[in-house]
């Protein structure tokens, strides 16, 4: 189970990457459109690139859960056993599973509410912007549940 994680894991990336490399595309004809008289001001692009943006937040706030650099404040000092930093690692995984709940709930709606519209410039069907919050809040739930299972082992005394 761990490599499959693994591997979607850096399948995440990997499609990060991708779409960072085209947001810049889309926000590059809009500069180039805007101080040129040559090229014509493409309205779609602003479209595409607040649809790019959108999954572009979600897919790196999947991998930040993943890594533990994001949804994480030092409030309290540094732990100095394993078992008392792996309590405090699941008490923040709990607080990312509530968000996760509400993604989760909510994503599921917004998602369904924009399968029946269409976007007016690109023509695309809106549940495939909408659907990134739902998935994000599934990858959260995947993720957590990997980090959780690990923090359990070592507060238990079988680390892996």
């Amino acid at each position: 189970m761990k490599t499959i994680i693994e591997a979607y894991f850096h399948l995440l990336q990997f499609l990060l990457t991708v779409l960072l490399f085209l947001l810049v595309i889309p926000v590059t004809l809009q500069i180039v459109a805007r101080y040129t008289e040559f090229i014509p001001r493409y309205i779609w692009t602003e479209e595409a690139a607040r649809f790019l943006f959108i999954w572009i937040i979600m897919i790196g706030a999947t991998i930040a859960v993943r890594e533990r650099t994001h949804f994480d404040v030092d409030i309290l000092p540094k732990p100095k056993s394993p078992r008392w930093k792996a309590i405090g690692e699941l008490v923040v995984d709990c607080a990312i599973l509530v968000i996760a709940a509400v993604f989760l709930l909510y994503g599921w709606g917004y998602t369904v509410f924009g399968y029946g519209q269409t976007s007016e410039l690109t023509g695309m069907n809106m549940a495939t912007m909408h659907a990134a919050f739902l998935i994000a809040g599934v990858n959260w739930v995947v993720f957590v549940a990997e980090r959780a299972l690990a923090a359990l082992a070592v507060i238990f005394g079988n680390p892996q």
